[in-house]
């Protein structure tokens, strides 16, 4: 039964991710126009100007996409089972989008974050996270080290699954906001630091949880 029950669990959370990719798309999207009034682009209007600002956010909205999308492919066990070179292909592409691109370009954004100090601060230890994480993950990998290798991809799809939980609190947080009497820039700060940290804290907790049912 319990087998039965976690399988149902797990191929609902695959839905889920592959419906907030779609989603994740849909918003992407417009940015696309390569206008300069859509959304999120309204706040940034004192940076625009700045070529290397551009770049990086026209580059990690999209490869970011890519990479989220790779990553919940992975989770999918048949690809992992039947097609392994499949799951090494994406991997490769997962990995190398995240070092080279992604991560990167997250950092500086992060930066020019929107918030203030403990905002950037939120972002930029994200951006040099998942870089190490996934450095780490691609070298236990290449060393054999298939255990140590999951447990930093782990680590790296949490903080990969932020592009989803950082819109989520963008939406929900705003409801709640004038009950506590947050004001835009410190509800920023909130969902900056929510976006991420408590996908890697469950993270944490389901390998200290599996470490401790291996060692019996």
């Amino acid at each position: 039964m319990y087998t039965i029950a976690a399988r149902f669990l797990y191929g609902i959370l695959l839905l889920l991710g592959f419906f907030f990719v779609f989603l994740m798309g849909k918003t992407t999207l417009p940015y696309l126009s390569f206008r300069y009034d859509v959304d999120f682009l309204l706040t940034k209007q004192n940076v625009l100007h700045l070529s290397a600002w551009r770049v990086a956010f026209y580059t990690h909205i999209t490869s970011s996409l890519l990479v989220l999308l790779a990553g919940i492919i992975q989770l999918v066990k048949p690809v992992l089972v039947y097609y392994p070179r499949v799951h090494r292909q994406l991997g490769k592409m997962y990995v190398l989008l995240i070092l080279l691109v992604s991560a990167p370009s997250g950092l500086v954004m992060a930066v020019y974050a929107n918030g203030g100090f403990w905002a950037k601060i939120s972002f930029v230890l994200i951006s040099l996270l998942w870089w190490y994480f996934t450095w780490v993950a691609f070298r236990k990998a290449v060393q054999g080290d298939f255990t140590r290798h999951k447990q930093f991809m782990y680590r790296s799809f949490a903080l990969t699954l932020s592009a989803i939980t950082l819109r989520t609190y963008v939406w929900v947080l705003p409801l709640f906001a004038h009950w506590h009497g947050l004001h835009g820039r410190e509800m920023y700060v909130w969902v900056a630091w929510l976006s991420w940290v408590p996908n890697l804290f469950f993270v944490e907790l389901v390998l200290f949880w599996r470490n401790r049912v291996v060692r019996g």
